[in-house]
């Protein structure tokens, strides 16, 4: 079993591309509230959507695994489905139930993740499951903002409404993952700091 090395680079091609969905984030949040264009919105955030998986696979294909890498990609991640969230939920795009329930998982989430980096300098590993919940919740929110198109309503909301949910069950329990996650990562750096102080 071989394992994956990784480096300290910056300037990557995986990294290039997150650095290109982080940017595109503005963009996103200007053509929904402020040029009020929901297609060219709804457009983008397919694009962004559909990348998600790329810089990973990029980074695994090209050997190019780095530690910026692993923090920008689901940083990039949250953002996208924080923002596409509450400014749907600002432009009564996203549904209340959905939307909330989603903005207070990346709250727990980040609550996590400054945990974890606090304690132990490190970020958590990504599980397969997170991939999945998050591929059924750009979905869902996608389908959202689709459904807003006019004639599409009828055919998109059901299928929205089946992701959202399925989506954020799975969410919530790759939250719990990652907090059992952080824990034992915690556990393991005060055994080992242990017999030091000893």
């Amino acid at each position: 079993m071989t394992t994956e090395q990784v480096s300290d680079r910056i300037l990557t091609v995986p990294n290039l591309v997150s650095f290109v969905r982080l940017a595109a984030i503005p963009l996103f949040w200007w053509l929904l509230l402020g040029a009020d264009n929901i297609t060219a919105a709804t457009i983008l955030f397919a694009l962004i959507a559909t990348t998600d998986w790329i810089d990973g696979y990029l980074a695994r294909r090209l050997h190019q695994v780095s530690k910026l890498g692993k923090s920008l990609d689901p940083v990039a991640d949250r953002l996208m489905i924080a923002s596409a969230v509450v400014a749907g939920l600002i432009a009564e795009i996203v549904p209340a139930p959905i939307g909330i329930a989603l903005i207070a998982r990346e709250i727990y989430m980040a609550t996590v993740t400054l945990y974890v980096f606090s304690r132990i300098r490190t970020t958590l590993e990504v599980r397969v499951l997170g991939k999945w919940a998050t591929f059924l919740v750009y979905s869902s929110i996608a389908w959202f903002y689709i459904a807003a198109i006019p004639f599409l309503e009828v055919i998109l909301t059901p299928l929205a409404w089946a992701a959202g949910v399925i989506g954020l069950v799975l969410y919530w329990l790759t939250a719990f993952q990652y907090t059992g996650d952080a824990l034992r990562l915690a556990r393991e750096l005060e055994s080992t700091a242990s017999p030091e102080e000893s």
